[in-house]
């Protein structure tokens, strides 16, 4: 962990994954209103109150006002989870949150390697090939009957970690705590953007524009640069497909992302093959009040979403779920400086966008419902042999084959399971089916406070 003391600043603790933090299986799923009973967030390991934050309020302090640090709408843990809240800690990766090490690691889309609870990289080529599969004939979506998007549950802390899931790599292996800046001191930011496993494979995947944002940050009065961004704890495969045990009889979710904050920016990196580009300057008081909101977010946007799903690909499409990920967190953080007064420059920035296209939704039940001792046997049976082909550790010969089990679900018979907030919905698939964009979202508008003096 970063060691170096910074005279001007103190830190604050932010809720992200303990240290040796290899294992977030999120599965369980209670009622519509409460988060899965055998979740999984992050180890109680030792060290991890160093992760994002310390200065603003210790952790234990905070931990006793956990229901004034929820925000409106949020969702308590089932009682099974509530005595402990080990994955609350502010340890990312287990050495805090930044170190003056090389960050060469953007994991947005790393699958874990062989073992229990890893899923192998195979499901990003399975994307890139249902993405570039032809045209076929659509279908057509019946009238909404229920708002839309269906809205991403927040909790009010992160439950225990489930030991079957596991990581090919660390997550936040070199965490640092946000440093409490001076209200004078004068704050750059950065966009930055990468192909993701650029770390690996350099710029393939940026030839498809699959890509991994993060954001910068540089005190001008002491030279110190930070990097700050939000991804799975687990890989990108554990976060999209499920495990199928055989001792269970419910699909096993390994699915949960948080915010990761160190010390340094690679520029190397962020440049060679993607993006380093200044945005905005703020001022440290703003930097400080932008850490405690990321505390609050951190700590109740649990689980990572990797599907946008939409009606179709034109304008004015309805949309039904919205994914969160990597790039909606760098959106909020913008949106919340642009909140706090900061003043954006004209910049054309782009995120990558991963669509699923269906008519509208059926929503199917939970974990209990479906697949308890009472639940609807055949749609069980239904809903597991689709994720069946999405199994890690495939041979080519079996991988092939669930290609071809993929494309008969998906494209021929247009189906689609979606598990989101913990529930299970279906997908009446329809053309183009999936497609992977690079789009423009503008950067915000600083928000103004006009006063009217009556007369």
């Amino acid at each position: 962990m970063w060691t170096g003391s910074n005279p001007r600043s103190s830190t604050e603790e932010i809720s992200t994954p303990g240290p040796e933090a290899r294992s977030a299986g999120i599965t369980g799923q209670g009622r519509r209103e409460e988060a899965p009973r055998r979740a999984g967030a992050l180890r109680d390991l030792p060290g991890r109150r160093r992760a994002l934050g310390g200065g603003h309020g210790t952790f234990s302090r905070r931990a006793r006002r956990l229901g004034r640090l929820t925000r409106s709408g949020s969702h308590a843990p089932p009682p099974a989870l509530r005595g402990r809240r080990g994955a609350r800690s502010t340890q990312a990766g287990g050495r805090g949150l930044g170190v003056a090490r090389k960050h060469r690691e953007p994991r947005m889309a790393q699958a874990g390697a062989a073992g229990p609870g890893r899923l192998g990289r195979w499901p990003l080529t399975l994307l890139l090939w249902l993405a570039a599969t032809p045209g076929w004939s659509r279908a057509s979506g019946g009238p909404s009957r229920r708002p839309w998007p269906v809205p991403y549950k927040r909790f009010s802390f992160r439950p225990e970690p489930d030991p079957y899931c596991q990581a090919q790599y660390t997550f936040c292996p070199t965490g640092s705590p946000i440093p409490v800046m001076k209200n004078d001191d004068v704050i750059e930011v950065f966009r930055l953007q990468t192909p993701v496993w650029e770390f690996k494979y350099g710029d393939l995947l940026g030839h498809f524009k699959i890509m991994h944002d993060a954001i910068g940050f540089r005190n001008t009065l002491t030279g110190k640069n930070y990097t700050m961004e939000w991804y799975e704890l687990f890989q990108l495969g554990n976060c999209t497909f499920p495990h199928l045990r055989p001792e269970m009889d419910a699909p096993f979710w390994c699915n949960q992302g948080a915010a990761c904050f160190f010390e340094g920016i690679d520029d190397i990196h962020w440049k060679e093959n993607g993006t380093l580009v200044l945005v905005a300057t703020i001022s440290g008081n703003t930097f400080n009040k932008m850490a405690k909101w990321v505390k609050q977010d951190n700590e109740t946007g649990i689980y990572y979403e990797t599907w946008t799903v939409q009606s179709s690909p034109g304008k004015g499409a309805e949309t039904w779920f919205e994914s969160f990920d990597c790039s909606k967190f760098v959106l909020r953080t913008y949106e919340k400086l642009a909140e706090l007064g900061a003043e954006f420059k004209k910049t054309e920035t782009n995120y990558t966008r991963i669509f699923l296209y269906s008519g509208e939704p059926t929503y199917l039940g939970n974990e209990t419902s479906i697949f308890g001792p009472t639940g609807n046997k055949t749609l069980a049976l239904a809903m597991k042999r689709f994720y069946y082909p999405f199994k890690p550790h495939l041979s080519t010969r079996e991988f092939l084959l669930s290609l071809l089990q993929i494309f008969d679900s998906v494209i021929m018979h247009r189906q689609f399971y979606l598990f989101y907030n913990f529930e299970y919905w279906f997908l009446p698939m329809k053309f183009p089916f999936v497609k992977i964009t690079y789009e423009e979202i503008p950067l915000p508008n600083r928000h103004r406070t006009f006063w009217f003096i009556k007369p």
